[in-house]
């Protein structure tokens, strides 16, 4: 029992400091309201212009990542699942004869509503817009909008498709 309190202890003294880092790291490029609590192995990576807002009282388990190049909003009292990434941006991959990691960055926003619940390994992606009291389902892609009140379930099918190459 002894050794569970300290493993708290040591876990909310290890959240402060991460607190304090990402303060000093990202000024006001990021907004974290209080009750805000995550587990190990979180992180945020704002770069440019780009804003986070986390809401109150939100929740992260263990290896959540928040990569913004634009803009991230999370309502509050939202919950996090083990594994879930967050990226408001995307590699541009279609210019022919040049190299992905050279053709740039395609920028949006995500806004993730209150009270909402995606489990783990979800990866929501730029331009997403989930609604208030969604439950996202385990190891979902989120790319578009989803209503408030909403499940979202994988079926787990996917497909190919050819990449259409232009010329710059």
């Amino acid at each position: 029992m002894i050794f569970n309190i300290l493993i708290k202890i040591l876990n909310k003294i290890r959240m402060l400091i991460q607190f304090a880092y990402f303060r000093c790291l990202y000024g006001n490029k990021l907004n974290i309201e209080k009750d805000v609590r995550w587990r190990s192995h979180f992180s945020i990576i704002i770069e440019n212009d780009a804003k986070v807002m986390i809401g109150k009282g939100c929740k992260f388990n263990h290896n959540c990542s928040i990569n913004s190049l634009g803009s991230i909003k999370i309502g509050d009292y939202s919950i996090f699942g083990e594994g879930v990434k967050i990226y408001d941006h995307n590699h541009r991959f279609n210019i022919n004869k040049r190299h992905i990691s050279d053709q740039g960055m395609s920028v949006g926003k995500i806004i993730i509503g209150k009270n909402c619940w995606l489990g783990s390994n979800v990866v929501v992606l730029k331009g997403s817009i989930i609604g208030d009291n969604c439950v996202i389902g385990a190891g979902c892609i989120v790319s578009d909008n989803i209503p408030a009140n909403s499940v979202l379930k994988t079926k787990n099918n996917y497909s190919i498709e050819k990449i259409r190459f232009k010329d710059e």
